[in-house]
């Protein structure tokens, strides 16, 4: 959960203006965490897409900032879907009037149809051992068949609101829609120790990291996309998905790392001179994410991939980062579903499932928000 520091802004009236790409930079790095969705370099990485950094303002105090990505509507160019992916980067903890008010006036006034965002807030937690227990018990088909190990009362409260002010959830039944996954796999890691985090993994992921070390498994940060896009590939033909380009990550890469040399990192894992895994890890303040992967089928048996994981999670743990993002998963706890696959390869590392808020679209032009709808539903999104 990476929402902003406290603004200490209530009974006073917000306003919303452009700032520059250095101003929103600047206020992502006085916060502990952030999306890197949120940050200005991903604007650089979206290039399909129109975008400004907005800040909201106490007087001529910069108090949160949003990257805002404009989608036109097929045929009406002039229209346009603002979408603020996991954000904005702003204080979610009290009133969210007086901050999606004046954002859902500036953007109406600017041409959009409809905005849509993701808070980075939680609702539900269950614990490793919940979720284990949920998927061996065959009455138990998801997560959400669980009571949570704790429910987040900000979460609630933002849930409670958007509804009432208007916005409709856009979270699909399993987790994964067009936008970002409502459901993750997140580390703690605050507070731990690598001897901690040992302990919370199960006996098979302990061993298959001491089985790559014994194999003599090589993990190290490098500059070979090459070598990871055609690994990316190769997984991606084995396990049915379509790949991104090797240029989307030459140009996330290049975007990110000009903004902070430590913002993004490869991990390429040898075995004897050949490439058996490899992964991608972004770091904004304190909140780690593993963001892209990618496996060989040949020498699986020298666990390559679990190698990969420990060494981002040991970075991450000595950069001082709060908790490790493993991303995505569904709901799913059924042993009969494809998906649960996911989460029994994430649960094995500890942690904890989190349900966010999911995200949200406010029609501010109806008519033309329902056109869109109408079309994205005819082409499948």
């Amino acid at each position: 959960m990476y929402y902003s520091e406290p603004a200490r802004t209530a009974g006073v009236r917000l306003t919303v203006e452009p700032i520059s790409a250095a101003e929103h930079l600047a206020f992502v790095r006085t916060q502990r965490s952030a999306s890197f969705l949120q940050t200005p370099a991903w604007a650089r990485v979206k290039t399909e897409w129109r975008n400004e950094s907005l800040g909201w303002f106490d007087g001529r105090r910069l108090v949160g900032a949003g990257l805002v990505l404009h989608r036109p509507v097929p045929r009406l160019d002039r229209f346009t879907l603002a979408y603020l992916p996991e954000g904005p980067v702003i204080d979610w903890t009290g009133a969210i009037d007086m901050w999606l008010d004046p954002l859902a006036a500036y953007l109406k006034a600017h041409g959009a149809f409809a905005i849509r965002l993701g808070p980075p807030v939680y609702t539900n937690v269950w614990s490793a051992a919940q979720v284990k227990e949920g998927i061996a018990d065959p009455g138990i088909k998801r997560l959400t068949d669980m009571p949570s190990q704790w429910d987040d009362s900000v979460g609630a409260r933002v849930t409670g609101q958007l509804s009432d002010a208007g916005w409709l959830p856009q979270n699909p039944e399993d987790g994964f829609g067009v936008g970002h996954p409502q459901f993750k796999y997140e580390i703690p890691l605050a507070g731990r120790t690598e001897d901690d985090l040992l302990r919370g993994m199960n006996q098979l992921w302990r061993r298959n990291i001491k089985k790559a070390a014994k194999e003599g498994v090589e993990v190290t940060v490098g500059e070979d996309l090459k070598a990871f896009h055609d690994l990316y590939v190769h997984t991606a033909e084995r396990d049915r998905f379509t790949p991104r380009p090797l240029r989307y990550f030459e140009t996330m890469r290049a975007a990110l790392h000009a903004e902070d040399p430590e913002r993004i990192k490869l991990y390429l894992a040898h075995h004897q001179g050949d490439l058996v895994a490899a992964t991608i890890l972004v770091r904004v303040g304190a909140h780690a994410v593993y963001a892209y992967g990618a496996s060989a089928t040949e020498k699986r048996e020298v666990r390559g991939s679990n190698a990969c994981q420990w060494a981002m999670i040991r970075d991450s743990l000595a950069a001082g980062c709060d908790v490790y993002d493993l991303r995505g998963i569904t709901p799913t706890l059924d042993a009969d579903d494809s998906h649960v696959g996911l989460i029994q390869f994430k649960v094995g590392t500890g942690g904890q499932a989190v349900r966010y808020v999911g995200e949200w679209d406010l029609p501010l032009r109806p008519m033309v928000y329902w056109a869109f709808d109408l079309y994205m539903r005819r082409r499948g999104r």
